[in-house]
């Protein structure tokens, strides 16, 4: 049984209390509590037809995304053809990959030649290259919000192409280490938006049944310019006999003519093969709930509690061991060990790339064919590549002949690029289109700023200890780890990939819903998972209230309630699940957005800024309005005439006030904000019955003016006297959801704490 059925089959559906049954709570019966109840019956009817969506369509959307369960794929020109875009965009951003190595390369090739002729130590020079990591992760970031925010990214491409050929040029005419601080910083700003726009771009243009051939030509463009750049120096420098400087003018010019090839790149649009092939088989409408649009920083918050996405960010790091302070440890250790020159060690590394292009031409119809029939076995071979490539890094070192050294770290090199082609392809897999620059960005940080800076350390060290080759050696520890971390990713995985496509399926259900004129719920809760880091405290809990309902929730003691006021309100995120405003999706938008929304909080025993005046934290509880000075302060004197008491300590210390009149303060929220749904925690909490009793009617009253409550209360007395539905937690579970009237006939649930108020709580 699904969870999502499980939850159905221990839920029972809301009705409406039969019209029969003569008992009745102290909650009079109004026409307008009628009215609330039948738009709530139809409220949770929407709900539960947009569940069963999910279930119905997750095979179809599944097979629509290219996860087909069978080991098929098609020729990789008749996926193209099927995309629509033939080879050009595909050629193009190779060619740009390739470009992209060029500078680079050769500055790792003639590392000691630059150290001798700027007079720059091996220690310096390895610290112009934290500089490139540097800008290599403050630009990747920012480029991510530039796509979110505009786009274009085919012109970003092209701009990088041509920005990086001038840089390449710069490179050769530098005079000094701030010269060349800079053209490395510039280089490695052009390298980070790279990671941000060509994978998302390529995941985008191209059909998901060519996904991981695609992504291997690309690679394999990648390894033909880590061949095209030392050979490049190898022949320009031991063959022509040119210095560094003119190597890195010719390069550049190179590098311009192949950047004019992308002039014709466009941006096929987000999610053109994810959200549009949903959609055409969950037959959404034009007309939806609105899409909040998430906050950069949400994006991200987002992606980082995803599990599979958590194991995959660790492995790019370890990777970035590998391939960010690798490559200049490796030139030295290659002169110091074997005595290799520029030539001899730019043939080495455009010896190596061959490898990985062989390996990328035997795996890119295996691998798709893997990912197409099992995402979570596509993880585990590449977990498996981890460990071998790790393993073969440290022998490939201490081999005694130079042929073992170049086959043993050749095969490891290649296993490196077949683990990027398995993390770049799993990673942009199960987070929504829109979010794919946001996860590549994340990863070659971790790639090139977590892993790369983190490698330095280790190797520097390592190497000051033991020496160049012990410290490429000890790396086969952080690798193993590493693999053993991304193999846990196979449990994760395809649970991910459902969840995505589930949010996709719901939001296009919704459209339809609406669509149909449907009345959707004002907030509804699906499915909401939770934890405090290691310890879950919310099991797949469902919760809705509709415009105008007050309901209780209520529960002992950690059952999960103000936790789940958390969630609602976005101080806390749930692991699993989602939260829908009028259907709209604001699982993860900041708690401040979902104030200007129309969500305001009252925690219980913390409503109230202590060092402030009554005054003041009225006009703080404003502070949505802006501008809007007479909203605030009218709702000040709305405040004042509600709680007399209020006024006659306008000026007076809120900590100083007793705790029914922080309450009052508390409560005045909902007077100013006014907001359309209200979560109330602990209101009676230590309170005198006569002064709960006078806040229980200031809450009728916010109420009847149209805000939604939900009351969270230990009270059984005090939350069924004011409520006609209410919902019960027991340890994280939603254990009933029904009218309030029949919760008291549920012993098996008002036990303990709860048996002294069920029984004070009388039927009138």
């Amino acid at each position: 049984m699904t969870p999502t059925k499980a939850a159905a089959a221990r839920k029972p559906a809301r009705k409406k209390p039969a019209a029969e049954n003569g008992a009745k709570t102290r909650a009079s019966r109004t026409p307008r509590r009628d009215a609330v109840a039948d738009a709530t019956a139809a409220a949770d009817a929407a709900i539960e037809e947009v569940v069963a969506a999910k279930e119905r369509m997750r095979g179809v959307a599944r097979e629509a995304l290219g996860i087909s369960g069978r080991d098929t794929a098609p020729p990789l020109r008749e996926g193209l053809a099927l995309s629509g875009v033939g080879w050009y965009p595909l050629v193009a951003l190779s060619t740009l990959v390739v470009v992209d190595e060029l500078q680079g390369y050769a500055f790792f090739v003639l590392g000691p030649e630059i150290s001798s002729t700027l007079g720059i130590g091996k220690g310096a020079l390895a610290g112009l290259s934290t500089l490139k990591i540097l800008a290599i992760t403050l630009a990747t970031l920012p480029t991510a919000a530039y796509i979110q925010q505009r786009g274009r990214r085919g012109i970003i491409s092209i701009v990088n192409a041509f920005a990086w050929s001038a840089l390449t040029l710069l490179t050769g005419l530098v005079s000094g280490a701030w010269g060349l601080a800079g053209v490395l910083l510039a280089d490695g700003a052009t390298t980070g938006t790279v990671r941000a726009t060509h994978t998302p771009l390529l995941m985008d243009t191209h059909a998901p049944s060519v996904r991981v051939r695609v992504l291997s030509f690309y690679r394999g463009a990648d390894a033909f310019g880590n061949i095209a750049a030392p050979l490049a120096v190898a022949l320009l420098s031991a063959v022509f006999g040119f210095t560094w400087r003119g190597v890195f003018i010719i390069l550049g010019v190179v590098s311009l003519l192949a950047a004019i090839v992308s002039v014709r790149l466009r941006d096929p649009g987000v999610g053109r093969w994810d959200t549009a092939r949903v959609r055409e088989v969950v037959g959404g409408a034009t007309a939806g709930p609105e899409q909040v649009r998430l906050g950069f920083f949400e994006v991200c918050r987002r992606l980082l509690i995803i599990p599979t996405v958590k194991r995959i960010l660790a492995a790019s790091a370890v990777l970035g061991m590998f391939i960010v302070p690798l490559n200049t440890f490796f030139f030295f250790f290659l002169e110091q060990r074997w005595g290799l020159g520029p030539g001899g060690r730019g043939v080495f590394f455009a010896v190596l790339p061959v490898f990985a292009i062989g390996a990328f031409a035997v795996f890119g119809k295996r691998g798709e064919a893997l990912f197409q029939r099992d995402p979570a076995a596509f993880v585990r071979a590449s977990s498996v590549v981890l460990g071998v490539g790790a393993i073969l890094l440290p022998l490939s070192v201490y081999s005694p002949v130079l042929l073992g050294l170049v086959v043993l770290f050749g095969v490891s090199f290649a296993c490196f690029g077949l683990l990027g082609i398995g993390l770049t392809m799993t990673l942009l897999s199960i987070v929504p289109a829109p979010m794919r620059p946001h996860a590549a960005a994340l990863a070659g940080i971790f790639t090139a700023a977590v892993g790369g800076f983190g490698g330095i350390l280790l190797l520097g060290g390592v190497e000051s200890t033991l020496g160049s080759t012990a410290a490429i050696g000890f790396l086969v520890v952080p690798g193993v780890i590493s693999a053993l971390v991304l193999r846990t990713a196979a449990h994760t995985v395809n649970s991910d990939f459902d969840r995505m496509l589930d949010e996709l399926v719901e939001e296009e259900e919704l459209s339809v819903l609406r669509s149909r004129g449907a009345h959707l719920p004002l907030l509804s809760c699906r499915g909401i998972d939770f934890a405090y880091g290691r310890l879950q405290v919310l099991f797949d809990v469902d919760f809705t209230v509709d415009a105008g309902e007050m309901v209780a929730l209520l529960g002992t003691n950690g059952a999960g309630k103000s936790t789940l006021l958390k969630v609602i309100s976005g101080i806390g995120l749930p692991s699993q699940g989602t939260v829908r405003m009028d259907g709209a999706d604001i699982t993860y938008l900041d708690a401040e957005r979902r104030v200007t929304r129309g969500i305001t909080q009252i925690p219980g025993g913390r409503a109230v800024f202590g060092p402030m005046t009554v005054a003041d934290n009225l006009r703080v509880f404003g502070y949505s309005y802006g501008r809007r000075r007479d909203a605030i302060e009218s709702g000040i004197d709305e405040s004042f005439a509600a709680f007399p008491r209020l006024a006659e300590r306008r000026d007076q210390l809120a900590s100083t006030l007793s705790g029914g009149e922080q309450q009052m303060l508390g409560l005045s929220k909902a007077l100013i904000v006014k907001p359309r749904l209200l979560l109330i925690d602990e209101l009676s909490l230590g309170l005198a019955p006569k002064i709960v009793g006078e806040l229980l009617e200031m809450v009728r009253r916010i109420n009847e003016g149209g805000t939604a409550i939900v009351l969270v209360e230990q009270s059984v007395n005090i939350a069924l006297s004011a409520v006609e539905h209410a919902y019960f937690m027991e340890k994280g579970e939603m254990r009933f959801d029904g009218r309030a009237a029949e919760l008291l006939g549920r012993d098996d649930l008002l036990r303990s704490v709860f048996l002294e108020g069920a029984t004070k709580a009388v039927l009138t």
